[in-house]
């Protein structure tokens, strides 16, 4: 029997919103692979200790995931970590991978996800709750109403989009991009949220345009509704 890879989001870093699951499995498995070369530096793994004090006694597995725009970079490195993880499957161990938010959105987790599949080992996937989703409920806005569509922009990585005025939009890691994404809302007639480590230590919310930093932090959002009365 091959062992699972499991991959567990633990949140937006409130160790309060990791679901059940996430800690039931956390719990059930001695393998925790965790994104970062020091696992003790990981916010996904200090996410998890707060709620599951038990896995600073497991084997924790660090899968070096630098934070470059080199597409090929990034693409070696994930590699090497799924033959890291497959080394434990083969034996018949199963491995969760922790990390921040949800596994299926901007998560390295798809990535070996894909890799192992090929493989021909199994994997299953453990929903969490996105950054963007705890902001809208910090600000006390919705996300998206009726028939209004939503677009998430990774900010770090792609600026460079048709921007339409009418839609609402989610700026996600958008510390770097904040004086451009603020050019582009100035006058743009959105209601405008920022929030700063959203869930974690050191959070700071911002309203307006107005009021967003000149530069922020890698976990930055910033949340743009056009018809929000």
């Amino acid at each position: 029997m091959r062992g699972i890879l499991y991959g567990a989001g633990v949140g937006p870093g409130d160790p309060e919103l990791m679901t059940l699951k996430a800690v039931r499995i956390i719990k059930e498995n001695n393998n925790i692979a965790v994104p970062g070369k020091d696992s003790s530096a990981s916010a996904a793994y200090n996410t998890a200790l707060q709620a599951v004090p038990e896995i600073a006694g497991k084997n924790l597995i660090p899968i070096n995931v630098p934070m470059v725009k080199d597409r090929q970079v990034i693409k070696e490195e994930i590699e090497k970590g799924a033959r890291t993880i497959e080394e434990y499957l083969e034996k018949g161990e199963n491995v969760v991978y922790i990390t921040l938010g949800d596994p299926a959105v901007y998560s390295t987790f798809s990535y070996l996800q894909e890799i192992v599949l090929s493989h021909g080992f199994d994997t299953y996937c453990i929903s969490g709750v996105p950054s963007f989703c705890l902001a809208a409920a910090k600000f006390k806005i919705p996300l998206a109403q009726w028939d209004e569509p939503l677009s998430i922009i990774p900010a770090a990585h792609k600026m460079d989009f048709a921007f339409d005025a009418e839609s609402d939009y989610v700026f996600m890691k958008a510390g770097r991009a904040m004086n451009q994404i603020r050019q582009m809302l100035s006058e743009s007639g959105h209601k405008v949220y920022t929030a700063e480590n959203c869930g974690m230590e050191g959070e700071k919310l911002y309203y307006g345009a107005d009021e967003m930093p000149g530069e922020a932090g890698y976990f930055s959002i910033v949340i743009a509704r056009k018809r929000l009365k």
